[in-house]
């Protein structure tokens, strides 16, 4: 695999990990910890989804591909909703969790990778060396979510809770379009989520 076919594999994939960075921004507390931990963690597991799909292989493909874009928008259908509502908190009474913390960021990590996964996958059946990709994914996809989670921030000192509330409902029109698209005759198992 070429270099420049390498990058826009890892652009495609990393798309879904900007706007999730993006909208999760609104509610992440200020620093430079919890953006860090988020763009570290979206670039992690975009990294290791595809080595577990090559090292997968041909066995479990279509049993993998049958459930994961259900399991993609479950997540972020689960963690939209929750943004919504703790935007509606927050204008009551200030309230703000941490999406860098705990089980939503490994949700979130989950659902912006399980495409990679797929691509790990066919990565495995064109025989490709799998490590130069997982790099460049990887490191391309921690990027583009640190500068989600920047752009987010200016969006949400402008904007407050109702940034909160775009991000929810960003991350519910992702996994929509995510099982959209996988459901649809001839969709499914397009790279970037």
């Amino acid at each position: 695999m070429q270099l420049l076919e390498t990058l826009l594999l890892a652009l495609a994939l990393a798309m879904d990990a900007f706007a999730v960075s993006l909208g999760a921004s609104a509610i992440l507390p200020n620093g430079r910890r919890p953006a860090f931990r988020l763009a570290f963690h979206f670039g992690l597991f975009q990294a290791l989804m595809p080595v577990v799909g090559w090292l997968a292989g041909l066995s479990l493909a279509g049993v993998i591909s049958a459930f994961d874009h259900w399991a993609a928008f479950l997540l972020l259908l689960w963690i939209g909703v929750r943004m919504l509502r703790a935007g509606e908190e927050r204008e009551d009474e200030g309230g703000r969790k941490d999406p860098s913390r705990g089980w939503t960021l490994l949700a979130l990590s989950v659902a912006v990778s399980l495409d990679a996964l797929a691509v790990g996958l066919s990565l495995a059946f064109l025989r490709v060396d799998i490590w130069q990709p997982v790099l460049v994914i990887g490191l391309v996809t921690g990027l583009l979510s640190w500068l989600g989670v920047r752009l987010g921030r200016r969006l949400g000192k402008a904007w407050g809770p109702r940034m909160e509330k775009a991000g929810g409902a960003i991350l519910i029109l992702i996994g929509l379009r995510i099982l959209i698209t996988h459901l649809l005759p001839g969709g499914g198992g397009a790279p970037g989520l």
